[in-house]
């Protein structure tokens, strides 16, 4: 039961008062099939084959102080292939993003170097230079195509290096995030404007002007899609393409905001600000949980999959472990980069994280940082071209629309009660009458004397008692459901009373 909670995904929908069949049988089947995936899912969560693992240091020994070279040493071959620095002085610093499945590397020079990498096998899928500054590299729904942010206007890339698009409309971009789900592309510009493109057919779904300046601080909360922007005067703001106003204003920090990441599960926000200070918050209620003071703060943050925190100072890159669980004194693994980070981000699926500084790129090891067991349907990183064509296709057809993005997602769920009373009640004035009322029974004309004044009274009696015994039932039903449960609670009491206590010695 504690492994089916687990995968417990919503709470059972109250069907509607009014008789509204179609609706009831939706309700019955959605419920059908929600309760059979989460058994499902219970039910192959043991047969999975990886478990997560984390460092753990000797009696004594503290795991902040054990190198990359050290760790590269102990473990596998396979997995020392995967600490690896890229020494590229001349276009620096970098900006970092993999693949949602993990595969592929995206890195994007502030002086105009874009390469992306298969970085397992370490084959150059393309390198390019585009002549002008790079403020942003993300990838799209594919490794086949990503979006690089230049200086004046926002251009699309596939992964041979060929030039697709040039979007004029996104002027001045310093941040991207791609929704997958949704297959949007949100931008935030120097002039304050936040933008989204739908990249399935080239439109721009919306633009918003914030009214805050220039938003160069950015990260979207995986599980609702909405995007968090930072700004210089210590809020966070909360946006949704649906909405022009902001849906939530943080004050955060007493100094500008200079990083902000969200967990996977939309639960946790961490923010680092220019007051030295990392916070993290409850996005569910927007409370502080904890605050650390860093003696320079952090000016980058990274949240992996099973919740470690990387947050990287100058040349320092600091990973946290636990950090809203329980209050944190010291980092968990620490490592110096050659130069100052400009990128982080932790590798889906596996326990790497990507810093992207001054001289380069490097890729740490970072035990237990990735979720171990992927979903293939979803994120595969071993799938053929042919596969990914199918899942590309399968994606299309499941895009979520812009329009469904709101705070709570669980919303979605269940019925709108007053809409669909109000348009009851429309449709009544309309008609002049209510369709879904009873129909007063009227009792038909029989001959050969059997419409009498009496008989007509007793048909119209048996039909009342008919609909008066439905009443009666319901009742009765209701009742003995409340005595049962009386029974039980009692039982429960008497149980209790039972048990003997370790107290029971000092009663008299």
């Amino acid at each position: 039961t504690t492994s089916i909670q687990k995968f417990k995904r919503k709470d059972k929908i109250e069907k509607p008062h009014f008789k509204q069949y179609k609706l009831n049988d939706l309700i019955v089947h959605s419920e059908e099939a929600s309760e059979l995936a989460q058994k499902q899912a219970a039910r192959f969560d043991l047969l999975l084959p990886e478990d997560a693992g984390f460092l753990e240091g000797d009696e004594g020994e503290d795991t902040c102080t054990v190198s990359q070279q050290d760790i590269a040493e102990a473990v596998d071959i396979t997995s020392a292939t995967k600490y690896f620095n890229l020494k590229l002085p001349q276009f620096g610093p970098y900006r970092v993003d993999y693949s949602k499945n993990g595969r592929h590397l995206l890195l994007g020079g502030r002086r105009g170097h874009v390469a992306c990498i298969d970085w397992q096998s370490k084959q150059l899928m393309c390198e390019i230079n585009v002549m002008e500054s790079v403020n942003d590299v993300k990838w799209l729904h594919s490794e086949a195509m990503y979006a690089v942010a230049q200086k004046k206007w926002l251009y699309i890339y596939d992964s041979n290096g060929i030039e697709l698009h040039c979007i004029r409309k996104f002027n001045d971009v310093l941040r991207m995030q791609f929704l997958p789900y949704h297959f949007l592309l949100a931008t935030a510009s120097a002039t304050g404007f936040l933008q989204y493109l739908d990249v399935s057919v080239g439109k721009e779904v919306t633009a918003i002007c914030t009214k805050t300046g220039r938003l160069d601080v950015m990260c979207q909360n995986p599980h609702n899609a909405i995007i968090h922007l930072g700004h210089p005067n210590g809020t966070v703001t909360l946006w949704s393409p649906n909405q022009k106003e902001a849906l939530v204003k943080m004050l955060c920090h007493q100094g500008g905001v200079r990083s902000v990441a969200v967990d996977k599960t939309g639960t946790y926000m961490v923010t680092s600000g220019m007051d030295k200070k990392m916070k993290v918050y409850d996005v569910r209620s927007f409370r502080p949980l904890k605050s650390y003071f860093l003696p320079a703060g952090a000016s980058c943050l990274s949240l992996s999959q099973r919740g470690l925190l990387s947050a990287a100072t100058a040349d320092i890159v600091q990973v946290y472990r636990d950090v809203w669980s329980t209050p944190v004194t010291k980092p968990y693994m620490a490592h110096r980069a050659q130069g100052a980070v400009w990128g982080l981000h932790f590798c889906p699926f596996e326990d790497v994280l990507g810093v992207g500084h001054g001289q380069g790129f490097s890729s740490m090891l970072i035990p237990g940082a990735g979720e171990p067991n992927f979903d293939g349907l979803d994120a595969n990183p071993f799938r053929s071209t042919k596969q990914r064509q199918e899942w590309e296709v399968k994606a299309l057809l499941e895009k979520v629309q812009p329009e469904l993005i709101s705070l709570d997602p669980t919303e979605l769920g269940y019925v709108d009660r007053a809409t669909l009373e109000q348009r009851h009640q429309d449709r009544v004035q309309a008609l002049g009458f209510d369709p879904l009322a009873k129909e007063k029974f009227v009792p038909k004309f029989k001959k050969k004397g059997r419409s009498t004044a009496g008989a007509v009274e007793r048909r119209k009696k048996k039909v009342a008692h008919e609909d008066q015994r439905d009443v009666i039932r319901k009742t009765v039903e209701e009742k003995v459901k409340m005595e049962q449960a009386k029974k039980a609670m009692e039982k429960k009491t008497a149980a209790r009373a039972d048990q003997k206590s370790a107290l029971d010695r000092f009663k008299k």
